[in-house]
């Protein structure tokens, strides 16, 4: 199974994915929404809020198939699959292109998240779908992960907001890197073990 990218309505991200899940079988199609803890703050008082890393997208994994695209299709607040080629299948609609319900798309039609990518993603987000706080520390001008999902990941790590309790991290994502930001827990000193 492989995974793709749903573009969806900004801000229904979790409607759709409850939708999929209402729609299909979950042996048949997995729907996950990335999303990240941060800490804001507002008149002075902090809080933790959870935010979707990639504001108007679905990932699902599937084996993409004509049933499953169409069942897709017909969800509420759902645009479309993204592709490699531009409005390709309403291009094909529109010739009278007929498939078989069980056929599967041509590996080169729509654009699947490379391995890598979707890896790195699960691992952060690890058995939930939210990328939880790191614990770090700043020892000779390096930054040093002791615990959390950037553990062992420093090398994505582009910037530290001490104020803000924020790490700046690059994912790259459909072919683009894409910054975003996570929350951590800045130690003064590294722990024992």
């Amino acid at each position: 199974m492989d995974w793709y990218v749903l573009f969806v309505e900004t801000g229904k991200e979790d409607i759709v994915r409850t939708l999929i899940s209402k729609y299909f079988d979950k042996s048949v199609i997995r729907a996950i929404v990335p999303k990240r803890k941060i800490t804001e703050r507002k008149l002075g008082h902090s809080y933790e809020v959870c935010k979707t890393m990639f504001p108007g997208y679905v990932l699902v994994n599937t084996r993409m198939n004509m049933t499953i695209y169409y069942g897709l299709k017909r969800i509420p607040m759902c645009y479309r699959l993204l592709n490699r080629t531009q409005n390709l299948f309403d291009t094909m609609e529109k010739k009278n292109v007929i498939y078989n319900e069980e056929d599967t798309f041509e590996t080169h039609t729509l654009s699947k998240i490379e391995d890598e990518e979707i890896a790195l993603i699960l691992q952060l987000i690890g058995k939930g779908e939210v990328i939880d706080y790191s614990t770090l520390y700043i020892e000779n001008a390096k930054v040093k992960v002791s615990s959390g999902p950037l553990k062992g990941k420093e090398g994505i790590i582009k910037k530290i907001d001490k104020r803000k309790r924020r790490a700046r991290i690059a994912l790259h994502f459909m072919g683009y890197e894409k910054l975003l930001d996570v929350g951590i827990e800045l130690l003064e000193t590294p722990m024992e073990n």
